[in-house]
């Protein structure tokens, strides 16, 4: 899958990986989640890296009264949603669907996935089709 500029790298889903489980954190603790005993090369690499995560908007600092703080801008659903919907682009014509049933039929979710998985599928028929879509 090509990026584009738009798009993050797998150093930089690392950085938001921790950002997202965090909820929010300084740049040591970011390093430190990444490079546990890393010295001032991790810490410049993680410092570049909030930098590029920052100028596409994935992510934004905070400085309050203590240290100065990043989170997450992108949402861990939305980079999935759009990654997801490349993938089905390049393999599927677009159409997900085959990606979905290739995972159901992997053997690999749960009961209670499966079951959450039909309340979602119940819960999207009962939603009235904005008009114009006949998908």
């Amino acid at each position: 899958m090509a990026l584009t500029p738009r798009d993050v790298t797998d150093t930089e889903l690392a950085i938001l990986q921790v950002l997202w489980d965090r909820g929010g954190a300084t740049r040591p603790q970011v390093t430190e989640s990444l490079y546990p005993g890393g010295g001032a090369a991790q810490y410049a690499t993680v410092q570049k890296l909030l930098e590029r995560l920052e100028a596409k908007g994935f992510v934004a600092r905070r400085r309050g009264e203590g240290p100065l703080t990043f989170r997450a801008t992108l949402r861990r659903e939305d980079l999935l949603g759009r990654r997801l919907q490349d993938l089905a682009d390049q393999l599927c014509g677009g159409s997900v669907t085959p990606l979905i049933l290739n995972l159901v039929q992997s053997e690999s979710l749960t009961p209670a996935e499966l079951d959450e998985l039909r309340a979602l599928i119940e819960e999207r028929r009962r939603r009235p089709r904005p008009k114009g879509k006949s998908r």
